[in-house]
Order: structure tokens, then C-alpha cells, then sequence
């Protein structure tokens, strides 16, 4: 069955409750999880940055913004507990090696690769050493790099399944390029899935589970014009129950794979071959 993750990301703006109607939508779905994300500020942006002008909710620089749209661990700690009264597994990706460090006491059951740490040599070797199933986004990343990745996953024997995607937000549906996803399960010959930032649509992911992903990951939020620069490209309530509903059929639709004669099939085949009997 595909494995359907709803990326709240940082789509709750920084509000647990906001996090936790998001949490309900995906549940509501039939979602097999929910993600966030998670950085220590100060290590994932150079302080010239951080100290840049940026309006926002929180401030006037992009150090107010950032610190805005983070969860500290007694945050998660609200999260963990409201995700196992809703029976739904969370886990997060991690853009440093002190978040994935501190985020180790929930023990969730998933790890997440984004695209913009697939590079990160040191945080990969940390990830793959709890031996966690992972899942490895590969957008804006050529096939040396992602090769170098998936060595370091096989090197500590750590489960992994790869996914095509897109760093642009929204991503053009004219760059899908799809047919990645059996490229990197050739080269590889590991499982392949889809993480989508297109705007609105849901059918690029439909379609990726058509052509073999065995996963789709999509940015979820409660409204697409609230505040944040990932809500454009995320799915609506309404939106993430039809790629869920669709996705399961999809999956019923396409079978096994072996050739076999249905037991629905039996009267026709006495009715009509008796004739070469």
C-alpha cells in the first residue's frame, strides 16, 4: 500500500493549535502520518542572514521569523501526545544534527531527508545510524549526490526509500518529470515515491502513483492564503481526502501484478469456451 505522509512542515505558524487542526485534517484523511520540520536556528542560517530585515508576524528581521515558525521540544511533547490519541504516527526532517539529536526521545517510528540536507554528510551518517525506515527527498540534487547518499544509508545497513521531487514552491507541473521516479528505482533498485510541491492540483501525485511511487508525501494547510511561504503549494482539506481516496483506489486498480483467473471470471469461461471443450 502507498505510504501517504501529510507535511505540515511549518504551515502551523508556530500555533499548536493551528498544528493540531492540521493533525485532525490528516487523520480525518486517512493519512499514515504527519511531518514537521525542525532546525536550531542559528545553526542553519549565518547570522548576516538572520539578522536581515524580514516583516513578518513575529518581527522585523528573519531572526523573529524564523524563531516564529519553530516548536521547542516541550511543544513536540503536546504534539507526540495529541498524535497517539489521534493514532497517527509523526515524525519530522531535521535541517541540523542538534535537532535530530533532540528529537531521538520521542522515538518516532520514520525519518525524513530533505532536499536541502541530502548534502549534509554528517547529519546523514547521524540519521542512518538509528536504523530508522527513511525517506530521502532528492530535488535539486544530481545523481552523484544522490548516489553518495544512499551509499551512506546502505553503509550503516538503514532502511530507505527514495522520492522524487522539486525544490521550487509551487513547482510548474511542466518540470514534474515523473519519469525520474523509474530512474532512481532502476539505478538504485530501491522503492521510489513522490514528494509534491505543486500548487493546488493533486493529479501530479495521482499520476506518480500510477507509474510505480510507493509513497507521496504533499505540504498540507488549513487555507492556502494564510501566511507562510509553503502554503501555495499545499492541499486543503478537501484536497487531501481526494488524493488519499484516489491514492487508494489507484492502489486496489493496479494489483499485484500476477496474471490469474477471478472466480468472477468462472461462468464466463464455462459459458463461453464449452464450445472448444
Amino acid at each position: 500500500m502507498v505510504f501517504i505522509t501529510a507535511e505540515i512542515g511549518i504551515n502551523h505558524n508556530g500555533s499548536i493549535d493551528i498544528a493540531k487542526k492540521l493533525i485532525d485534517v490528516a487523520s480525518i484523511a486517512g493519512c499514515d502520518a504527519i511531518k514537521f520540520q525542525k532546525r536550531t536556528i542559528e545553526k542553519v542560517y549565518p547570522k548576516e542572514v538572520l539578522d536581515s530585515a524580514r516583516e513578518s508576524p513575529w518581527g522585523t528581521t528573519t531572526r523573529e521569523q524564523k524563531n516564529g515558525l519553530e516548536f521547542s521540544l516541550k511543544q513536540y511533547e503536546i504534539l507526540n501526545k495529541y498524535c497517539k490519541y489521534k493514532k497517527i504516527n509523526w515524525f519530522v526532517s531535521c535541517w541540523d544534527i542538534e535537532s535530530q539529536k533532540s528529537l531521538r526521545k520521542f522515538k518516532t517510528k520514520y525519518n525524513k531527508v530533505a532536499s536541502a540536507m541530502l548534502v549534509h554528510k554528517k547529519l546523514l551518517n547521524i540519521i542512518a545510524e538509528e536504523h530508522k525506515p527513511t525517506f530521502i527527498s532528492t530535488g535539486m540534487s544530481t545523481m552523484k549526490q544522490i548516489s553518495e547518499a544512499v551509499n551512506i544509508f546502505r553503509k550503516y545497513d538503514c532502511p530507505f526509500e527514495l522520492q522524487h521531487s522539486h525544490s521550487a514552491y509551487p513547482m510548474s507541473i511542466e518540470e514534474a518529470n515523473l519519469r525520474v521516479i523509474e530512474t532512481l528505482r532502476k539505478k538504485f533498485k530501491c522503492n521510489v515515491g513522490y514528494s509534491g510541491h505543486e500548487a493546488g492540483s493533486y493529479l501530479v501525485s495521482v499520476a506518480a502513483v500510477v507509474i510505480g511511487a510507493t509513497s507521496v508525501e504533499r505540504h498540507i494547510t488549513l487555507d492556502r492564503t494564510m501566511y507562510g511561504s509553503d502554503q501555495a503549494a499545499s492541499l486543503e482539506p478537501l484536497g487531501l481526502q481526494r488524493l488519499v481516496r484516489d491514492v487508494r483506489y489507484i492502489d486496489k486498480i493496479l494489483g499485484s501484478g500476477k496474471k490469474q483467473i477471478w472466480d468472477s471470471e468462472l461462468p464466463a469461461m464455462k459459458k463461453l469456451r464449452q464450445v472448444f471443450a
